[in-house]
Formats: structure tokens, C-alpha cells, sequence
């Protein structure tokens, strides 16, 4: 009969400490766990310096782990979706680079992937791995990041786009105005968001030229990427700013999750733009879900040298581009 007491007490201190230790593993998990990034580099695509997927990947990879920020990579270089599906099962984000249209990686796998959307995973497109095809995919994509390429509707010209208003967001956390030149795709099509379904804000937006509008060659009457009479319409009739980055907040429906889009960075060097390159970086981090710094994600100064490596390609023997790409890069240095 005396052990009974003892029996009753010893229960209570040990549900006591299971209680405890449970409570810190929640904290820490909700707290101390590092957040799951993983890339996806599309297969190799144009050439040396452009569209350089695997090597523009790891190379934001890299500078999200060495900000410190509770962030753990992942890059996956199978040259489409991965091979090992189960990879993204505890992602907290998604970034994808790859040849979009009818090649996106991400077009025969819409179910499957949209589960893991569904869960509330972010997801960032980059460059043409905003574009998909018109149907099925493209509604995808509009639940997924609020936006996307559609062809012969949207255009891909290479110009130099002014960002004089940078908005108020994480994402553009320590990014000042400033401009480049890149194959700035615009005229997206756009959800009508609404607080039931997520809401969209423009990141990046400026006015392309004129001369982004006239590419299609005598006796041509339209093609998917260029030449489009709604674009001159929006552009040069009503004077409408035209958003090349944006960040999409979800609704319940996918468990509040994000995404973000990317027009830039058909050009490999124009990773070394602190701005450009920050505010994809916060971008990331923002779909993850980690707290961004005030003065944004800290990312180290990119040189020559770390554009040459993981590139897909290699240099030609004829190729003569060191200098051009060099003085851009000093040019970024001058913001």
C-alpha cells in the first residue's frame, strides 16, 4: 500500500515531463528548424550565359545559406522534374528554372504538384519558367503564383527597364531603384485575386519602349512571344505600367501558401546586381515563410569568376564577351 503514493506521484511527474519535453519540440520546430528550399534547374538550354538554370540556381543557393537565416538548400539538377519526387515532401518552398511553354517541367506533373502547393509550400518561377501553355497549366499556375507568360498574349523583348518606385514589401527589403537590361517578359496574364483566393502586389514594374512592340516580320500575322495588339493597347493607349516581378499571397484554399515570379535573368551576369539579386533572394525567403532583415537578405559581392562556374555550357573558344560582361558588372557596382 505504500507503494501506491509513489506509484501515483512517479505517473504524474513523468506525464509532467512528457508534457515538457513535447512542448519544446514543438517550439523548436516552429521556431530553431531550418526552413527547406529546394531548386529545380531545368535541363540546358541556350548557350554560354544565358538561361544558365543549374548555375543560376546554385549560385542564389549559395547566397541563401550563407545569410544565415534558418534556410537549407536543396538543388536538383535532373534536368527536369525530380527524379526522386520525394524530395519536395518537406519543402517549405519551390523554385523552378527551367524552358517553359510546352517543355516546363512542371506541365506533366499539375496533380501531383498541385498537392504540395495545396500544403502551402511557396513556390518561385524564374525567367521562362513563368511561361507555361494556355489551359490546364496555366490555370495552374495562376492558383499557384497569381500569374504567368501566356503565349499570344504576353511578349519576351530584351530591353532596359527603369525601376524608379520600389514598393513597400519584405521582398524589396534593401533594394533601391534601378535598372537593367534583360529579356524582361511582360504583359503577363494575371488572376483576378480576391481576399477569398489571394491577393497580388507588383514587385517589379516599369513602361517598355515602343520598340518592344514591333518584332514581327513582313507577312507574319502574329506569334506566340512578340507582336500582340493588346500589348500596344495597354502599353501605349492607356499608359499601364507593366509588372515583371510580382509576389502572390494564396488564400485557405492553399493553406495560405506563396508564390512569386520572376521575368528576369535571361542573362547570366545580371546575377551580379546586388538589387536584382537581394530581391530574388528576399523573395525566396518570403515564399519560405522566414523573416526578412530590414536592410533584406545579406548576399556577398558576385564577380566573373563566380558566373563562370556550374554553367551548363562551356566558354567558346571564339567567344569574346569577358570585357562587355565585365564592365556591366562594374556598372552595378556604381548603384
Amino acid at each position: 500500500m505504500l507503494l501506491f503514493p509513489f506509484l501515483v506521484k512517479f505517473h504524474h511527474w513523468v506525464k509532467g515531463f512528457v508534457l515538457i519535453l513535447f512542448s519544446i519540440v514543438v517550439v523548436y520546430s516552429s521556431l530553431g528548424a531550418p526552413k527547406k528550399v529546394v531548386f529545380i534547374a531545368g535541363p540546358k538550354s541556350h548557350g554560354f550565359f544565358a538561361h544558365e538554370h543549374a548555375a543560376g540556381c546554385k549560385l542564389l543557393a549559395e547566397h541563401l545559406e550563407a545569410a544565415n537565416l534558418g534556410i537549407k538548400t536543396l538543388v536538383v539538377t535532373d534536368g527536369g522534374y525530380p527524379k526522386n519526387p520525394s524530395v519536395l515532401d518537406d519543402a517549405d518552398a519551390v523554385v523552378v528554372a527551367c524552358d517553359g511553354g510546352v517543355r516546363h517541367l512542371l506541365n506533366k506533373h499539375l496533380a501531383s504538384f498541385d498537392k504540395i502547393m495545396r500544403k502551402g509550400v511557396g513556390l518561385a518561377c524564374i525567367h521562362y519558367g513563368v511561361e507555361t501553355t494556355k489551359g490546364p497549366a496555366g490555370d495552374h499556375f495562376l492558383k499557384w503564383i497569381g500569374g504567368y507568360f501566356e503565349p499570344f498574349w504576353s511578349v519576351n523583348p530584351v530591353w532596359n527597364a527603369e525601376f524608379n518606385l520600389i514598393p513597400t514589401h519584405p521582398i524589396s527589403s534593401g533594394v533601391q531603384p534601378f535598372q537593367m537590361h534583360d529579356e524582361w517578359y511582360y504583359h503577363m496574364r494575371f488572376r483576378e485575386a480576391t481576399s477569398a483566393i489571394g491577393s497580388i502586389t507588383p514587385i517589379l514594374s516599369a513602361h517598355p519602349p515602343e520598340n518592344t512592340m514591333r518584332r514581327l516580320k513582313p507577312g507574319v500575322e502574329s506569334h506566340p512571344h512578340h507582336g500582340n495588339p493588346n500589348v500596344a493597347d495597354a502599353v501605349l493607349k492607356r499608359k499601364e505600367a507593366q509588372h515583371v516581378a510580382w509576389a502572390y499571397q494564396r488564400g485557405q484554399d492553399y493553406n495560405y501558401g506563396r508564390g512569386f515570379g520572376f521575368t528576369g535573368a535571361h542573362f547570366h551576369e545580371n546575377w551580379a546586381s546586388l538589387d536584382a539579386r537581394r530581391l530574388v533572394l528576399n523573395a525566396i525567403a518570403w515564399i519560405a515563410k522566414v523573416d526578412i532583415p530590414d536592410r533584406g537578405v545579406t548576399t556577398k559581392e558576385v564577380t566573373f569568376d563566380d558566373l563562370l562556374k556550374n554553367q551548363d555550357f562551356p566558354m567558346p573558344n571564339n567567344w569574346n564577351g569577358r570585357v562587355k560582361i565585365e564592365q556591366k558588372i562594374e556598372q552595378f557596382r556604381k548603384r
